[in-house]
């Protein structure tokens, strides 16, 4: 009941002084809307990755170069080892286990694509793909169709187009089917429009064009290009079975020498995961720490806002001593006041951060939305812990006011 009173009052002296409270709420407020905003962004995008992670499944694993990097002397080197076509392809013929297998390769993804008199943003990818790549990452046709075993085959120059693509070069009801497209020099006619895929993670997946890995191949006179197999295993002795096979058949067509370790790299599309979450991990860490710092500013600015409330409020102090207040109730109201402030400004600053949070995650093509109610209500117990901790000593200094010499004061 005695609590309820307290809080009434402290509500009472808050709207009295409305400027001040507004900005002091709003110091707290800041270093919430900072936790709470970038914990929101970082939730949003990693939901993002997780949904097109798992258009791939479980059982997915990827083979593609290794990169070795020695240091010495603080320098560091780096060889590859570049797995060719002759390789991927045999390999693609001999494994063993039930499994889909696709393969591609990245000519470049800094390509200026062309039709008529529109180009596109020198940062669009051209990628060779075989018959298994869409399906194997999650693309769907919106029109026209994939490519056939002749076009693959003979490697053609027909082509599927991402949705940004269509965006850049065609008008919004133009029909870019048997279009004509260009880059380096070579023209390809359109055969498909791919559905928009979005997601995080996905190397601008709508910012792609698809041609046939043969036709792709031919590029190899003039560029170097890293051949990536991916590997979706069926199999019910599991993934990591695949994976065994997979490695032996690979060590022995490239000829890896017994006790050496592999000259290639395979990867399970879950341990993509697990590497972006330590990232995810030091961007939180960042995040806390800007919102600590913020939120320690804001702690001293209420402390010194409460010592001077003590100041002003000295002969009320007085007044309440002298008919019979205790100082455990002066001690209550004036923490109240300043746990009140702080609360205040972590809901405003909570809400608001979640906000901007959803907002950074759309601006990097996101398609999640996250309220982070965890996050929210760990903003709200950091608000309580910042208000007795800024409030503590000026209501222990109101408390402890003779009451005599609070009537005089002036």
């Amino acid at each position: 009941m005695y609590i309820l009173t307290y809080l009434v009052e402290a509500i009472t002296s808050v709207k009295a002084n409305k400027l001040r409270t507004f900005l002091t709420s709003a110091m707290i407020a800041i270093g919430i809307m900072s936790l709470v905003g970038i914990m929101t962004a970082i939730d949003a995008v990693q939901d993002s990755i997780n949904d097109g992670m798992s258009d791939l499944g479980v059982n997915n694993f990827t083979i593609n170069d290794l990169t070795r990097r020695r240091g010495a002397f603080g320098k560091k080197f780096t060889k590859k080892s570049t797995i060719t076509f002759e390789e991927i392809r045999k390999f693609k013929k001999l494994l063993p286990v039930e499994g889909k297998v696709s393969v591609n390769t990245t000519i470049s993804g800094s390509v200026e694509i062309k039709r008529l008199s529109k180009k596109t943003t020198p940062n669009y990818g051209v990628v060779g793909i075989d018959e298994m790549y869409l399906k194997n990452n999650g693309y769907s046709i919106q029109k026209g169709r994939t490519f056939s075993s002749v076009e693959l085959a003979q490697g053609q120059n027909v082509a599927i187009i991402a949705e940004d693509v269509f965006n850049a070069l065609f008008n919004k009801n133009e029909e870019p089917l048997d279009q004509t497209i260009g880059f380096y020099g070579k023209k390809y006619r359109i055969i498909g429009l791919l559905e928009k895929k979005g997601g995080i993670g996905e190397g601008d997946a709508d910012r792609k064009v698809f041609i046939p890995l043969i036709n792709a191949n031919k590029f190899a006179t003039t560029r170097t290009l890293n051949y990536v197999a991916t590997v979706n295993s069926t199999d019910p002795r599991g993934v990591d079975y695949a994976m065994g096979e997979a490695r032996g058949i690979l060590r022995t067509i490239r000829k890896d020498q017994l006790g050496k370790p592999d000259s290639f790299e395979i990867k399970r599309s879950d341990s993509l995961n697990s590497e972006f979450d330590q990232m995810t991990l030091t961007l939180r860490i960042g995040g806390v720490a800007i919102a600590i710092v913020t939120l320690l500013g804001a702690s001293i600015g209420l402390m010194n806002i409460m010592m001077v409330s003590v100041t002003e409020r000295t002969r009320e102090i007085g007044i309440r001593k002298a008919l019979g207040a205790t100082p455990t109730a002066i001690r209550q109201q004036f923490l109240l006041e300043a746990i009140f402030i702080c609360i205040l400004g972590g809901v405003v600053g909570s809400f608001i951060g979640a906000g901007i949070g959803n907002a950074i995650a759309v601006f990097l093509d996101s398609t999640s939305f996250v309220l982070p109610w965890v996050w929210m209500i760990v903003s709200l117990v950091v608000c309580v812990i910042v208000g007795v901790m800024s409030g503590y000593y000026p209501a222990r200094k109101a408390s402890l006011l003779d009451p005599i010499e609070s009537l005089r004061f002036e």
